[in-house]
């Protein structure tokens, strides 16, 4: 069975995740919480690194619960930097902080982060025809207006390929190559 270049078969992680997850249309407000605070995490390591701390994310910052995140003090935020199942990075844990606040204002505003977000793509996913890998871009136009938008509304960690990556993460776009299996699937 034929998968994206992208996926290592020795790690079944990686396998799943891009079996089962990657570019699949996400609508759930938590679910997307859940990835834009993973994708900032991962920035400068590989996404394998934080599909191994995930379970360790999810319980130390309580299932991706905006509320609680933006409720987050200062001794939660030092019990976090001594947390070896998450990226101890003091940058990444305030970013997850404020980027709650920030989430909850947007969906105050829009009704749901869902509403604010897959307004840039139109509402519906944009399929794209990659023969291989090195044709995909690290970022689009649609992911430096979100990025423009989302920094400006106090989120953190966001720029433009950190928003491709969320993009391709939560299916806004299916960039699984033409020759990949779930290509068709999506």
């Amino acid at each position: 069975m034929k998968r994206c270049d992208w996926v290592n078969l020795n790690e079944p992680l990686y396998v799943d995740y891009h079996d089962h997850e990657w570019g699949v249309p996400v609508h759930d407000d938590r679910q997307l919480f859940e990835m834009l605070i993973l994708e900032g995490a991962q920035a400068g390591l590989n996404w394998i690194t934080i599909l191994r701390k995930r379970d360790s994310y999810r319980e130390a910052f309580d299932h991706f619960d905006a509320h609680k995140i933006a409720a987050y003090d200062d001794t939660k935020i030092a019990e976090l930097l001594a947390n070896p199942g998450i990226i101890r990075n003091r940058l990444k844990v305030n970013a997850a902080i404020l980027n709650a606040r920030a989430f909850l204002q947007l969906q105050a505003e829009f009704g749901s982060f869902d509403a604010y977000i897959w307004q840039f793509v139109g509402g519906k996913p944009l399929v794209n025809h990659w023969h291989s890998i090195r044709e995909i871009p690290a970022e689009t136009t649609e992911s430096r207006a979100m990025s423009k938008d989302l920094l400006k509304r106090g989120f953190k960690f966001v720029g433009p390929t950190i928003c491709y990556a969320f993009m391709q993460a939560t299916g806004m776009v299916n960039d699984h190559t033409t020759d990949c299996f779930r290509y068709q699937q999506m």
